[in-house]
């Protein structure tokens, strides 16, 4: 027979747990992120839910996220300057999220359903992701996948589950864990496989990441890459005025100063602001210089009058550009007109900054040829190197190298296994240049063949788990704060 908890302890407990939580998903998520600590986040909350009421632990579950959640607060305040609401309902949707998890993987370990209940956690999480990804302007921003660019043996899994199976796998971890030592159902031995099945998951699927990098070879043509990138915060000026042309004359010169044998060079997002009627002030220029260095110049140009934000090609045979609309705007900041096309070029292809939040459109690309992605950017200076590993994502699991040169960010080159070849921060008005020489070749994926299958097997997963939880347990006493 069971004896109710000392309630101080009890107390004392749910506020160690929340507190932990909270603190671990503070540093393990936002835009710096600890990976390891991802890992083990959730753990104190998930251990603390079928040791209190539901109520406790839907409280102890949206304080820890939200909490947690903070390190994002200064990118959708000062930033972004979100107003005041929807910065809040970006703080407290993966607070909602994480409370539901956690009261389904509540209720299912009271049905004596440990392993539903470890799988439930990361289904609905996964479910989330997915579903914010395809249904809102936000894209893939908030996936715990991103947390984890480090352990690039973990992000192989990417290549044939999407961002989503790394999701699950840092998510369904710690449930996994905590429904092996959960007190529901007491004495049931089959509960501590469910935490020996998960752990031997996690280590295969990073062995076979492992695996996969050290097979790994580089191949393709070398190509030698640059990015010129800087600070165009308070820095943002129209072609047809005296900072406007000295901006395009600092390209001109370190363009023309770059190694000689370089390829392609990738400028930042809206490095060049002009009207319909003056464009040719910027490509005429751009075009007469490519041919003269003999290679590719990719420029991000804001068109104003036809409100449209451009990727625009000049090849290094000279002549017109090929010109890339950007999709996909930041909500609230980007007042342009969307395009609907791609830019594939043989074996190139052309997307601007967040159109890599969003996991189709790069799969689209893969499958239109495309083993190298050319990328101009611009971040929001304290989420630099966050929105460069969203973007690294999209190259795992595609298999194609991204060369990304963010204004106000991070200038990155990946590889198609999610490895860093190259990264300079961009730290004033001055242009930063960085370089590096790859292999273009790209690697086959089974995402890419078969899109987003594991996460619509997490949404079946969660749907199931939703409804089981949702029945009533047989022989459960109405009016106890605990049942046995």
């Amino acid at each position: 027979m069971r004896t109710n908890p000392n309630p101080t302890r009890l107390t004392a407990a749910a506020v160690l747990g929340t507190g932990l939580s909270a603190g671990l998903l503070y540093f393990g998520t936002g835009l710096d992120p600890i990976p390891w600590l991802t890992w083990i986040a959730p753990l104190p909350v998930l251990l603390l839910a079928p040791r209190v009421s539901a109520f406790g632990a839907a409280v102890a579950a949206l304080t820890a996220w939200t909490a947690g959640g903070l390190g994002m607060w200064s990118l959708y305040r000062d930033r972004l300057e979100l107003p005041l609401p929807l910065a809040l309902l970006n703080l407290l949707t993966p607070a909602l999220v994480a409370a539901v998890a956690v009261l389904t993987f509540r209720a299912l370990l009271r049905r004596a359903l440990p392993a539903l209940a470890a799988v439930a956690v990361p289904a609905i999480w996964v479910s989330a992701e997915y579903l914010v990804a395809v249904l809102t302007p936000n894209g893939a921003i908030w996936t715990l996948a991103a947390t984890q660019a480090d352990l690039v043996p973990v992000l192989q899994i990417a290549a044939i589950t999407g961002a989503w199976g790394v999701s699950f796998l840092v998510a369904g971890l710690p449930a996994a864990l905590a429904a092996a030592v959960s007190p529901w159902p007491p004495g049931t031995a089959g509960s501590r496989w469910v935490g020996a099945g998960a752990v031997v998951v996690v280590i295969l699927a990073a062995g076979a990441g492992a695996v996969r990098l050290s097979l790994a070879a580089p191949h393709g043509p070398a190509l030698t890459v640059a990015m010129i990138a800087s600070r165009q915060q308070d820095d943002w000026a129209p072609i047809d005025t005296p900072r406007g042309r000295e901006r395009l004359g600092e390209v001109v010169t370190r363009v023309r100063a770059l190694p000689p044998g370089t390829g392609a060079v990738v400028l930042p997002e809206g490095g060049f602001v002009t009207t319909s009627a003056r464009l040719p002030l910027i490509t005429a220029p751009l075009a007469a210089l490519a041919r003269e260095r003999g290679l590719d110049i990719v420029a991000g140009v804001i068109v104003t009058d036809a409100n449209y934000n451009a990727a625009m090609f000049f090849p290094a045979s000279g002549g017109a550009p090929a010109v890339y609309r950007k999709q996909h705007m930041v909500p609230g900041v980007e007042p342009y007109t969307p395009g609907d096309r791609l830019l594939v070029l043989p074996g190139v292809g052309v997307a601007i900054c967040k159109d890599l939040d969003f996991p189709e459109l790069a799969r689209q690309y893969r499958s239109r040829g495309a083993e190298l992605m050319l990328l101009p950017a611009w971040d929001f200076d304290v989420d630099g190197r966050q929105h460069a590993r969203v973007a690294l994502m999209r190259g795992v699991e595609n298999g194609m190298w991204l060369v990304r040169g963010a204004a106000d960010g991070e200038l990155t080159v990946s590889d198609p296994y999610g490895r860093v070849v190259a990264a300079a921060s961009t730290t004033g008005h001055a242009p930063t240049t960085l370089t590096a020489t790859i292999r273009t070749g790209g690697a086959d994926t089974f995402y890419t063949r078969a899109g987003d299958w594991f996460a619509w097997l997490c949404v079946a997963a969660a749907v199931l788990a939703l409804a089981v939880a949702g029945r009533r347990p047989r022989g459960e006493r109405r009016g106890r704060g605990v049942t046995r």
